[in-house]
């Protein structure tokens, strides 16, 4: 028996498909154009916010197998057109909540995403490792996660997430690119090739409030900030621009590294900044026979977490010892962290446990506008 199609049965089925990249229904976007039916067959035409939008064929692919669902369809075709500078204006604003000037959600009263700032006291102890890893660990849980590289100098995170796609703008907007379900952001994304970035620190201010404030990143359960090494400048912007990040600091078992490490942390007595905790990164390799070598000493994470809690006043936990492993650094290079490639081994499980106490989250945050000042592709 023949059903009669309607075109609010197309629109309910292609209320089921999301932008890949705002997370909202194509209905909702205003990307639904027309929809034209001839008995079973079906012909739809969505928007795309740009001509070379990299998530066209995902979004034609989606809407085309949502539509075919539909009882009574026969044949389906789903072509796209181009949204008009006035579209992708109201798409801003609707995004943006109404509001014209830049604004960083994360820094507002009601903003349930939580935002840790990954820190050291010196390169070299897994900082940009434990961030990524983190970030995919959480990503896989079925959480909304964001990187953002502040580490301008010495960017890596595209790499280790295996990403070389770039950011494109809608409008103002910067629309990030997203690699293991994460969403990332660096100052890699504008830069020609391994070029090097010479800036001074309003430069570098400037920097970290667009990327917090101009990527459009959507409803984050949990942002992750890959800080440089040390105190400088970006610490002290990233405790200016988003006052409620929490600090993770990560040293190795060596003495003193967490010596070192002991100076990122107190950072926070100035800040206010909260001190999430400590991670100790390269603990002893657990060898084939099962036995362990401390190839870095120990105890360097358990000593950093008694001092920080007597400088600080507060309670600081170890938040856990991750093994060093040769595989890890080639997840780093492969751009596959090693939770998702050898997600069994002991270092997997380390960082997945430290995830596990991270993911807590309050209630859903929607809606919270960005804004960006680059040039539309």
């Amino acid at each position: 028996m023949s059903t009669s199609l309607s075109e609010a049965d197309i629109r309910a089925a292609l209320a089921t498909v999301e932008d890949p990249e705002i997370g909202k229904p194509l209905t909702e976007l205003g990307m639904v154009k027309s929809i034209e039916i001839d008995g079973d067959h079906v012909h739809a035409v969505i928007y795309l916010t740009i001509a070379g939008c990299p998530m066209k064929s995902t979004l034609v692919n989606d809407s085309r197998e949502a539509i075919a669902a539909v009882e009574g369809v026969g044949s389906v075709e789903v072509t796209t057109d181009v949204m008009s500078d006035e579209q992708r204006k109201q798409l801003r604003q609707q995004l943006r909540g109404g509001v014209d000037e830049p604004v960083i959600p994360f820094a507002q009263p009601d903003s349930t995403t939580r935002v840790f700032a990954v820190a050291s006291g010196k390169g070299g102890v897994g900082k940009s490792s434990m961030t990524v890893n983190l970030a995919a660990a959480l990503a896989a849980k079925g959480l909304s996660v964001g990187v953002l590289d502040a580490d301008i100098y010495g960017h890596s995170v595209p790499g280790m997430l295996g990403s070389e796609d770039r950011p494109h703008a809608v409008d103002d907007m910067i629309m990030p690119p997203q690699a293991h379900g994460v969403k990332l952001i660096s100052i890699a994304h504008f830069v020609e090739g391994n070029a090097p970035v010479v800036w001074r620190g309003p430069m570098l201010h400037r920097a970290i409030q667009q990327f917090l404030g101009d990527v459009f990143w959507g409803e984050l359960d949990i942002l992750l900030l890959d800080l440089p090494p040390g105190t400088g400048d970006i610490a002290i912007s990233v405790a200016q621009l988003v006052p409620n990040a929490e600090l993770l600091v990560v040293t190795t078992p060596q003495a003193a590294a967490a010596e070192v490490a002991e100076r990122a942390g107190s950072i926070s007595m100035q800040t206010q900044q909260k001190v999430a905790g400590v991670i100790e990164n390269m603990a002893a390799m657990v060898m084939p026979d099962g036995s362990l070598m401390e190839v870095f000493g120990s105890g360097g994470g358990q000593m950093l977490s008694e001092r920080l809690q007597r400088l600080t006043g507060t309670e600081v936990p170890l938040l856990g010892s991750v093994p060093l492993d040769p595989q890890l650094r080639e997840g780093g290079d492969s751009g596959t962290p090693i939770v998702l490639s050898q997600p069994d081994s002991p270092t997997a499980q380390a960082i997945q446990a430290i995830a596990d106490s991270l993911q807590v989250r309050k209630e859903s945050l929607a809606g919270k506008s960005l804004n960006l000042g680059v040039s539309r592709k």
